[in-house]
């Protein structure tokens, strides 16, 4: 599985800079829709169908959280099939709406190219199909399949920057644990390769059982495996890096009473739990994957492209959303903690 390349520094800054901006000329929208008949009135509702992972990850659950406030402010109405992490039933789901009314789709694929079939039902039936943080096929074949917009984060950028703050903490030395998401996930193998840039910069550092674990974004399976790689050694282990907060918080109580209890712990995502735990003091730090900003973009770009009769070759192929650190260090809790809280939606 090849993780998205990232796109040049200028292009990087130049995306990450507008992504930031539209959190503020989003809630201008809004606004301006109101006035001008989008929420009703004179103006179509219009009807999407959107699926991400599955929303037994907070992450996911936020999101859908996310499409329905921004739906209802913008006048789209937001049908949700849950992808449950499962690549086939969620195959299914959307096999089976594929002829279904809608003016537009957003779809977060659980597995690169499960869903590619039912996005060529879709571009032959000219709706456009939006493709959520991770890949729905590998980028140059998405036009030809039928997916107009690629939102996502820099994974890469997300799992290095995590591991580098992890690296500052344990001052680059010991040993350290790696506990990956889904392995047919191209996020999850994103940060799986930021982590491995990374860690191939220290030399006395160790990575426990070789190399990444994978636990399919499940806490429980994250835990049992955590709980069997700390019984490996009766030395203290340094540091983990967990590829969502979810999973990193669920392993915690694993600690108390052995050796590895001052274990330094670092993950992807920042939402509100992550958030809690980083302000807590039990996670050292994590990078935001900035979920609503994520769903938020692909449902105001959706009403846009359907609503201006855009064609598909104006639009960005892709869009990177910017993912910060935040730690107690960083100066930025408060503020993610308030763009991430459900009744917002912004980050």
């Amino acid at each position: 599985m090849t993780a998205p390349r990232p796109p040049s520094d200028s292009r990087r800054q130049f995306l990450h800079t507008a992504a930031g901006a539209g959190v503020g000329l989003t809630a201008l929208l809004a606004g301006c829709a109101r006035q001008s008949g989008a929420t009703g009135g004179d103006r179509k509702p219009l009807r999407a169908a959107f699926s991400n992972a599955g929303l037994q990850s907070t992450w996911c659950k936020l999101g859908k959280d996310t499409a329905e406030l921004w739906g209802k402010l913008l006048g789209v109405e937001v049908v949700w099939f849950d992808g449950e992490f499962d690549p086939q039933k969620q195959r299914n789901k959307i096999d089976l709406i594929v002829d279904d009314d809608w003016d537009f789709c957003c779809f977060q694929a659980v597995q690169t190219d499960s869903l590619e079939e039912p996005v060529r039902q879709l571009k032959k039936r000219n709706i456009p199909v939006m493709s959520l943080d991770t890949l729905l096929v590998a980028p140059e074949r998405m036009r030809e399949v039928g997916v107009w917009c690629e939102i996502m984060p820099d994974q890469v950028f997300m799992g290095a920057t995590s591991t580098r703050e992890l690296m500052r903490r344990i001052n680059g030395r010991g040993k350290v644990i790696h506990i990956g998401g889904l392995s047919a996930h191209s996020g999850a193998q994103g940060r799986r390769k930021g982590f491995e840039t990374v860690v191939a910069e220290f030399p006395d550092v160790e990575v426990v059982g070789g190399g990444v674990r994978w636990c399919d974004w499940k806490k429980q399976t994250a835990r049992d495996t955590f709980d069997t790689l700390l019984d490996q050694t009766r030395e203290p282990i340094a540091g983990a890096f967990f590829h969502s907060d979810d999973m990193a918080i669920a392993c915690l109580p694993a600690l108390a009473g052995t050796p590895h209890e001052r274990m330094f712990i670092t993950a992807v995502d920042g939402q509100k739990e992550g958030l809690t735990a980083v302000r807590e003091g039990k996670l050292a730090a994590t990078t935001v994957n900035p979920v609503c900003l994520i769903h938020m973009t692909a449902l105001v770009l959706g009403q846009f492209i359907v609503r201006n009769q855009e064609p598909v070759d104006i639009v960005p192929l892709q869009i990177v959303t910017p993912g910060p650190l935040v730690s107690l260090e960083t100066g930025n809790l408060d503020a993610m903690s308030y763009l991430a809280d459900p009744r917002h939606c912004l980050v």
